[in-house]
């Protein structure tokens, strides 16, 4: 069955350039009328201009797509709540969100500035929070909405040189986890994705070759089935270059280690039986671990 997008008002956060501006535009093409919210600054986030914005409402509306062009800063929830009451005046109604814009400040983090910490986290992170509380509400009233975080590989796993926006990234998924939970009753899911795509964000950090092979036109897909009527929930999904994977947190199973008997050297000791991964096991909710301790707990004391 096609995905199509008829009906529905998404807004796209940094849907300027990169991702942002194909996720857009994608959307636009299957029926949704959609807000381009673009800053305008530069990659570190700096200045501002809505000249981005406003030619990618101008590709929408080329192609028979409605759209408008938004030029609020999403590390500020005054612009973002005002945004998200412009949208549901124009359009009636916000069904899809995602949290696309980013900013980077690279270095080591000895050599980091705090400042420099401070807004890649307010960008990321803090955007992330306030361009979704502000559609929340509505899309409560509405029983309806999807909402797309934006993490990434130097967040899951690690990259030299970029401690904030790992710990930006890799915060995101937190935020999904909890809204993932709270939204359910209301038919809000909430998912993120993982891209690696040849953009101005990463046109100086990945090789030649990979960014020839890794437009954002082959990541996008991945966005779209995640903002979709059949979506799934809390879910992260890895996209590059047409391929796609899914990431999760596990846990291997607790190791009790025997009262009286607990201590740093205990653990050394049975670190090995620890860090056995052929354990593992996927938790639903923060419940599920606590149960997994307990049981570990009482099958150890019988």
């Amino acid at each position: 069955m096609t995905i199509r997008f008829d009906g529905r008002v998404a807004i796209v956060t940094g849907a300027g350039n990169g991702l942002g501006r194909i996720h857009a535009l994608e959307l636009a093409k299957r029926g949704a009328k959609v807000v381009i919210n673009d800053f305008g600054g530069s990659r570190d986030g700096r200045g501002g201009s809505s000249d981005a914005a406003l030619a990618v409402v101008e590709e929408i509306r080329k192609i028979g797509g409605e759209a408008i062009a938004n030029g609020a800063n999403v590390a500020d929830f005054e612009q973002v709540t005002a945004m998200a009451e412009e949208a549901k005046a124009k359009f009636g109604r916000i069904d899809i969100l995602i949290n696309n814009a980013g900013i980077l400040r690279d270095k080591s983090f000895s050599k980091m500035d705090m400042a420099d910490f401070r807004a890649v986290v307010d960008v990321h992170l803090m955007g992330s929070a306030y361009c979704t509380k502000a559609v929340w509400d509505i899309m409560r009233e509405q029983n309806y909405g999807r909402v797309l975080m934006t993490t990434s590989a130097a967040g899951l796993f690690g990259n030299f040189g970029q401690a904030n926006y790992g710990a930006a990234k890799m915060a995101v998924v937190g935020l999904m986890n909890m809204l993932a939970i709270e939204g359910k009753k209301n038919d809000i899911r909430v998912n993120t994705l993982a891209p690696m795509a040849a953009t101005r964000m990463t046109e100086d950090i990945l090789p030649e070759a990979i960014l020839k092979a890794t437009g954002p036109e082959q990541v996008t897909p991945g966005a779209l089935f995640l903002v979709s009527e059949n979506a799934p929930n809390k879910v992260v999904l890895g996209a590059s270059g047409g391929a796609f994977s899914a990431v999760r947190i596990v846990e291997t199973a607790p190791v009790v280690i025997q009262a009286g008997a607990v201590s740093a050297e205990a653990v050394e000791a049975h670190f090995g039986q620890i860090e056995d991964w052929s354990t593992s096991a996927y938790r639903d909710d923060a419940n599920q671990q606590v149960h997994a301790f307990v049981t570990a707990m009482q099958r150890a004391a019988a």
